[in-house]
């Protein structure tokens, strides 16, 4: 353990001072890349403080992420040897979360309240649909093909015909989302229901619970831990669904940003976008991790 977070340590404590010598005459214009560095020597220590005995494996994941960022400064600044245009100054690409920092907050505003929308109504209709299915042989035998046949068909396909047929963009890249997350979970609660152990089913009739009971007391907790342990596949579905529909021709969101500054050939605003879906996919899937620990105890 002492020797992981002393090889950490120093990577960071290398990288600050390649920092500083490069920017000794001004330090302003490498505010947000220190604060950056600060950030994340903080939640490491704070992780490592929390979870001990994850340690080694924190310790090579920040020394990773500290390597990426000594080799850029090295490559951008001291060597010269990567393209100014295409790899600017990692000083210069974080000080857009700065200098930009309100349309970002409008951009992460706007494509999380696309997602939440589209991700819930696929989620809502995908586990009601999937439960009167998966319940019903008959129904299964008809709804279980079509689905296995629509599901492995990329939803970004239906995005001409989208844009031409809904009111407005916003319309159509929510139904692009709710196309490419229904479809998946659609058959994958009708499986479930159809692998639930009979006996379960067979205990709750002789209690004689009615069908409502049936659902919310025993199918229902049954199929939950499942359905949070595949949120964090969906999640990165969604969002992978959501940049992609809204480079197509929206007017705000995160994907816009990198769209709209790439069309320009503005490859520091580009890669600061890039470095905010991560931040932002990282925070959701930390969020979920959460909510699934305190939700689904079984699992601690």
């Amino acid at each position: 353990m002492r020797r992981a977070l002393l090889a950490t340590q120093l990577i960071f404590a290398a990288l600050t001072a390649l920092v500083l010598r490069n920017h000794s005459g001004s330090l302003a214009d490498c505010r947000m890349f220190l604060a950056t560095l600060a950030l994340i020597e903080a939640v490491y220590l704070i992780r490592i403080y929390r979870e001990p005995r994850r340690c080694a494996a924190l310790s090579v994941i920040t020394s990773l992420i500290l390597i990426i960022l000594f080799a850029w400064e090295l490559a951008a600044v001291n060597l010269k040897i990567a393209n100014p245009i295409l790899l600017p100054p990692p000083d210069e690409v974080f000080e857009v979360f700065a200098d930009c920092r309100a349309l970002m907050f409008k951009g992460v505003f706007s494509s999380l309240a696309l997602l939440g929308f589209s991700m819930s109504s696929a989620l809502v209709s995908g586990v009601i649909l999937g439960l009167a299915v998966g319940r019903a042989p008959f129904l299964r035998d008809i709804f279980l093909p079509i689905a296995k046949v629509l599901s492995p068909v990329p939803p970004i396909i239906y995005s001409p015909y989208a844009v031409a047929v809904m009111p407005t963009f916003r319309s159509a890249a929510a139904l692009i989302i709710i196309l490419g997350i229904f479809w998946p979970t659609f058959m994958g609660i009708i499986n479930r229901v159809a692998a639930m152990d009979r006996r379960i089913a067979d205990s709750a009739r002789a209690l004689g619970l009615s069908p409502r009971e049936m659902i919310f007391r025993v199918m229902l907790p049954y199929l939950f831990p499942g359905i949070m342990s595949g949120l964090h596949v969906t999640l990165s579905t969604s969002f992978l669904l959501l940049t992609m529909a809204e480079m197509m021709g929206a007017s705000s969101g995160l994907g816009y940003f990198i769209k709209n500054y790439s069309d320009y050939a503005n490859y520091t605003n580009v890669i600061a976008g890039i470095i905010l879906i991560g931040l932002v996919v990282s925070l959701l899937n930390a969020l979920l991790s959460f909510a699934e620990k305190r939700l689904v105890r079984w699992k601690e």
